[in-house]
C-alpha cells in the first residue's frame, strides 16, 4: 500500500495550490485520511483530516478558513486545496491513511507518502 502526493511546488504569497494524494493498485475508500507537514527544523504538524466517507473533518488553527481537505472515494483521492497562502505554509506536505480513528496527531497513522514540496515565497 503505497500513497503518492502531487501538486507542490513554488508559489507566491497570497497564491494557491491543491495537493492531491493517490494509492495506485488500491483503494483509499476504508481509510481515514490526513495531511501533515514539516518545516525545516520542526517537527510534523496536523494540517487537516478527514474520515473514510470524507464527511467530518477538522483544521489546524493556522489553516482554518483557507485549506480545505476532501476526499473523493470514486477516484480514490484525497486532496488538500490551498488559497492565501503564506510564507510559514512552507514545507513537505505528506498524505497519510489510518486504518482506524482520526485526528491530527501523527501517531493516528498508518500509512505514510513520501510527500511534496510546497515553497511559498516571493
Amino acid at each position: 500500500f503505497q500513497l503518492v502526493e502531487s501538486g507542490g511546488g513554488l508559489v507566491q504569497p497570497g497564491g494557491s495550490l491543491r495537493l492531491s494524494c493517490a494509492a495506485p493498485g488500491s483503494t483509499l475508500k476504508p481509510y481515514d485520511m490526513g495531511w501533515f507537514r514539516q518545516a525545516p527544523g520542526k517537527e510534523r504538524e496536523g494540517v487537516s483530516c478527514t474520515d473514510s466517507g470524507g464527511i467530518n473533518t477538522d483544521y489546524a488553527d493556522s489553516v482554518k478558513g483557507r485549506f480545505t481537505i476532501s476526499k473523493d472515494n470514486a477516484k480514490g483521492t484525497v486532496y488538500l486545496q490551498m488559497n492565501s497562502l503564506k510564507p510559514e505554509d512552507t514545507g513537505v506536505y505528506y498524505c497519510a491513511a489510518a486504518a482506524g480513528g482520526w485526528g491530527l496527531s501523527p501517531e493516528e497513522y498508518d500509512y505514510w507518502g513520501q510527500g511534496t514540496q510546497v515553497t511559498v515565497s516571493s
